[in-house]
């Protein structure tokens, strides 16, 4: 059997706060805005894991008025997930996902992104892609005022 999903977020860029795309931190002006560290990739990647198996979102999940969750490192939200889609006999085929972010340049962290997302679901690098575009100036994305992330993947039974 194989199942897939499809995940979606964005996040407002804003002063005093880090900018963690991928479990990575990345030198920045600005950082997301949001209830945990706003990782917009991961978040994405959560929500298809979610999705393919039909379990809802990450705010049913994880919901923003609950504590724990506040400020928390996305990786660990992942690896959760991780946790709950493996238990119910499940392990990632193939993850592509898609950064939209004006600036800064993502190309320097892609590959610690993609060591990170293939550690945290338990499979090879060769199985995670990873890739920024810009929009041109064109959006929230591309008027520098936030960033967004798309993921598509595809989960077989084991």
């Amino acid at each position: 059997m194989i199942r897939s999903g499809f995940g979606y977020d964005v996040h407002r860029l804003v002063k005093d706060r880090e900018l963690i795309l991928g479990g990575v931190k990345i030198p920045h002006s600005k950082g997301l805005m949001g209830y945990s560290d706003a990782d917009v990739l991961l978040h994405s990647i959560i929500d298809a894991l979610l999705g393919a198996l039909a379990l809802g979102d990450i705010g049913t999940h994880f919901p923003d008025n609950d504590l724990a969750y506040k400020d928390i490192d996305s990786r660990l939200l992942l690896r959760k997930t991780y946790i709950l889609i493996s238990g119910k006999g499940w392990k990632i085929n193939n993850l592509d996902a898609t950064i939209c972010c004006q600036e800064p340049k993502l190309k320097p962290f892609i590959y610690d992104m993609r060591k990170n997302i293939a550690c945290d679901l338990n499979c090879d690098l060769e199985q995670i892609s990873v890739k920024a575009t810009t929009e041109e100036g064109l959006g929230l994305s591309g008027k520098g005022e936030g960033i967004s992330a798309f993921c598509q993947l595809l989960l077989i039974k084991v």
